[in-house]
């Protein structure tokens, strides 16, 4: 009896080990007073990440998503709105904005508001890859 118990807790532990990795993740990102919600995000490399951004607040946001020096060149940029990039969204009052990134390698990232005052208020996050 204890060697089918034995068995049966080994198997267990097998399956789940041996569960398929997931091939797509939904993460959802609140911008409520200035602020994102959640401020810490975690994410598998290579499986493509759905971000949809909410904006509850009545001003405009960013969502921007790189490493230091992406964030150096975006605090002294003149880009009033971002669109055209999957890291690098605006999201204007009340919206929402729905965007896709598959991250290749582990590390992390930070996520910021450029706009004028909105980092020095609190405004970013981190996002690690495993």
């Amino acid at each position: 009896m204890i060697r089918v118990l034995l068995l049966c807790a080994a198997l267990a532990g097998a399956s789940a080990a041996c569960a398929p990795a997931p091939t797509s993740q939904t993460v959802e990102v609140v911008l409520r007073h200035s602020h994102f919600e959640p401020t810490t995000i975690a994410v598998r490399a290579g499986v493509p990440i759905t971000f949809v951004l909410r904006n509850m607040d009545p001003i405009d946001h960013e969502w921007m998503i790189g490493d230091a020096a992406f964030h150096v060149r975006h605090r002294t940029g003149t880009e009033a709105v971002h669109d055209t990039r999957p890291n690098e969204v605006t999201v204007p009052a009340g919206s929402e904005r729905r965007t896709v990134l598959t991250f290749a390698t582990a590390g992390v990232l930070s996520y910021i508001c450029h706009l004028p005052g909105h980092e020095q208020y609190g405004m970013s996050g981190q996002l690690t890859i495993r």
